[in-house]
């Protein structure tokens, strides 16, 4: 194992709170309409153009083109500015920990996130200098659950996937990390029971156990 690729929201800290909460307001906002909190997981780790197309086909909305674009960027703008209050008390349990024992085992850390804004949340949580690559999610051809950013990520780090482990708390992204062909470490509940090792939380994450996967199941 010579290589993690780390999904940012529910993996490294918890900004999907953050993320839902803009696209309710901004949706409030404009079409005076709610959303229901069963459409958070299907916006989870995907990106934001998709996660507003999925937000207008649910409440059966058409947009112009122009009209799409000035929504994403006002939610992202929310977005940012609702992150201001975000630093190292925000990094999820056992994630810390985990960062430290790859270190020490000299695994290289790079960023597989959905998110523009991964570079300003490593930042904020003071996890920068941590790792050593950021995947810049515009310019993958497609998002999760295409294995795209996974392997924009291994190649940031100059691996071949296969000598890494990806690390997800989303349906769409577990199934990117195994079309990528890493070895899939999932956190969260039996809907990610398609990872290769599943836990059910970050806290549970341990360096010696995530190894043992990548042995058990590496190609």
């Amino acid at each position: 194992m010579k290589g993690a690729l780390f999904d940012l929201d529910g993996i490294i800290a918890d900004t999907a709170v953050y993320h839902f909460e803009a696209w309710r307001n901004l949706i409030k906002k404009h079409f005076n309409a709610e959303i229901p909190d069963s459409l958070e997981e299907k916006t989870k780790g995907v990106s934001r153009e998709d996660s507003l197309r999925v937000i207008l086909d649910y409440l059966n909305i058409t947009v112009s083109e122009n009209e799409f674009a000035a929504l994403a960027a006002e939610k992202n703008t929310a977005y940012v500015e609702a992150l201001d209050g975000l630093s190292r008390k925000d990094i999820l349990p056992g994630i810390e920990q985990l960062i430290a024992d790859f270190k020490a085992h000299h695994v290289k850390l790079a960023l597989a996130s959905a998110s523009k804004n991964g570079p300003i949340i490593l930042e904020k949580l003071g996890l920068s200098a941590d790792f050593d690559a950021i995947a810049d999610p515009s310019k993958v051809a497609a998002g999760k659950p295409a294995p795209d950013i996974f392997l924009a990520a291994a190649a940031a780090i100059d691996l071949s996937p296969e000598f890494c482990v990806g690390l997800e708390d989303s349906v769409a992204g577990v199934t990117a990390i195994n079309d990528a062909g890493a070895v899939s470490i999932a956190a969260g509940g039996k809907e990610l029971d398609h990872a290769h090792q599943r836990f059910d939380s970050t806290a549970d994450f341990t360096y010696a156990a995530i190894e043992a996967a990548w042995e058990k199941y590496h190609h």
